[in-house]
C-alpha cells in the first residue's frame, strides 16, 4: 500500500516487483467545479498543462481519449475514462494502469487535489526498467492545476 505524502508535497513513489505507485497532493483555494472543468476538458489540458501535449476524444464515461505527455513525446497512450463522478473522482487507464485523480471539499474554501498512478502487472518486471520516473511529472501537474485554478477562482470573486 502506497502511503501519501503529506499535502503540498512533493509526488511519491514506491515500488515493488509487479507494480509501481506515484501519488501527490495540494490544496487549492478554488471551487471543486473549477478544478472539474479543468480536469475534463481535454483540449484544454495542453494550454495550462506543462506535462501534457495533447488529448484528443471527449474525457466522459466509458470514453477513449488519446493522450500524448511530455514524459515520452513520441508515444500516445489510448486510455479509457474508467469512473467519472463529477467535482469528486475521475480515473482513467489502460492494461497497464490506472490513474486516479479525486476532490476532496475541505470546507473552507479549499479543496485536496489527489492524483494517483498505479502501474504494474505480471510483466512490469520486463518493462518496469524503461519507465522514467513521474515524480516530477506529478508535481508539475498539480502545481500547474493549481495554479490555473486559483487564477480562474480570483477572476470570479
Amino acid at each position: 500500500m502506497t502511503t501519501a505524502p503529506a499535502i503540498g508535497q512533493t509526488a511519491h513513489s514506491t515500488k515493488t516487483t509487479f507494480h509501481r505507485e506515484t501519488t501527490v497532493s495540494t490544496v487549492i483555494k478554488a471551487d471543486e467545479a473549477i478544478i472539474w472543468a479543468l480536469l475534463t476538458n481535454a483540449t484544454d489540458h495542453p494550454r495550462w498543462n506543462r506535462t501534457v501535449t495533447s488529448i484528443q476524444g471527449t474525457i466522459a464515461l466509458g470514453e477513449w481519449i488519446m493522450l500524448k505527455s511530455t514524459i515520452d513525446a513520441k508515444r500516445s497512450f489510448k486510455l479509457k475514462v474508467m469512473e467519472f463522478e463529477p467535482e469528486r473522482k475521475l480515473v482513467w487507464g489502460d492494461g497497464k494502469g490506472r490513474r486516479t485523480f479525486t476532490l476532496k471539499d475541505n470546507g473552507d474554501g479549499t479543496v485536496t487535489f489527489t492524483m494517483h498512478e498505479r502501474i504494474g502487472g505480471l510483466m512490469f518486471p520486463l518493462y518496469a526498467k524503461y519507465i522514467p520516473s513521474f515524480d516530477d511529472s506529478f508535481d508539475r501537474f498539480a502545481a500547474d492545476l493549481k495554479q490555473e485554478a486559483e487564477l480562474i477562482q480570483s477572476k470570479s470573486n
